[in-house]
């Protein structure tokens, strides 16, 4: 099973990192994790894409963690030889989210339809919406979603994946709760969007400062990181921006809480697990 970290920005445009996506693949299938702005062109960088994803998988309906799933919708449909309906799995509201992005999409979709002739049916859409519990199980692979608390966006996910004898968890955006924890237990990979206060409370900014408390901190990470018992803490979705040259002390800050390997994320990590 590997990781790859495909975008870890924030809503905060950055010239370096693309919007919130990761990728899990293990035995012959990728699984994409959230689609925030620039997910396809990192995708290829990857050498995946629309038509080899397995299921995409949405934490929650945050602009940046789903600007570009007209991108997939629309690259799905029209690169495919045949119908191939994208399976999309998310927190309740998904289905209404996804018919809307359709919708949006129609002018689009009718142009191509005009003009395509081996291009006869609209794009194929399947929404599993999900609280908790096992949301995927096939050849040895299993997917499990636990609520988490990102209030007032409600209700958002995190997901845990069991595969090869190994753990990873997608946390999204979430501050530490019980579903969390129950995610993280023993997991050999733990992926968690973090924000680094101190930076943020020295911007006068209040609609920056009001992120914080509904994200978790890099010490917050840190804890539920140690608490339970997990191998790799992957900090990312990093908020602000690491200046270049400073990624370090995200990680010092992490290592006061934490003992194990703590990775800082860039864009197109190769992760083992």
């Amino acid at each position: 099973m590997e990781l790859i970290t495909l975008g870890t920005g924030s809503p905060i445009p950055d010239p370096n990192r693309a919007g919130p996506a990761n990728l899990v693949k293990t035995g012959g299938k990728d699984f994409l994790f959230d689609c925030g702005r620039g997910v396809l062109m990192r995708s290829s960088a990857a050498w995946t894409g629309p038509l080899q994803f397995t299921r995409v998988l949405l934490t929650h309906l945050h602009s940046d963690h789903v600007t570009d799933f007209n991108d997939i919708v629309t690259m799905r449909w029209a690169m495919s030889p045949v119908e191939f309906p994208l399976e999309v799995v998310g927190p309740v509201g998904t289905k209404a989210f996804v018919d809307r992005t359709l919708a949006m999409l129609q002018d689009d979709i009718q142009y191509r339809l005009d003009h395509h002739d081996s291009l006869n049916w609209q794009p194929p859409v399947n929404v599993t919406e999900v609280t908790e519990g096992l949301v995927f199980d096939e050849d040895g692979i299993q997917i499990f979603a636990e609520q988490t608390n990102h209030a007032p966006v409600h209700p958002t996910v995190g997901y845990r994946i069991e595969a090869e004898g190994k753990v990873v968890v997608i946390a999204g955006d979430t501050t530490p709760c019980a579903g969390l924890d129950r995610l993280c237990a023993g997991a050999d990979v733990y992926v968690q969007t973090v924000v680094r206060p101190s930076l943020v409370e020295a911007i006068p900014v209040p609609r920056l400062q009001d992120i914080l408390d509904y994200h978790s901190s890099i010490r917050d990470a840190a804890a539920t990181a140690a608490n339970c018992g997990v191998g790799t803490l992957v900090l990312t979705h990093l908020v602000p921006g690491p200046a270049p040259g400073t990624e370090s002390e995200w990680a010092d800050e992490a290592a006061e809480g934490f003992s194990g390997t703590i990775i800082v994320a860039e864009d197109l990590m190769n992760i083992p697990v």
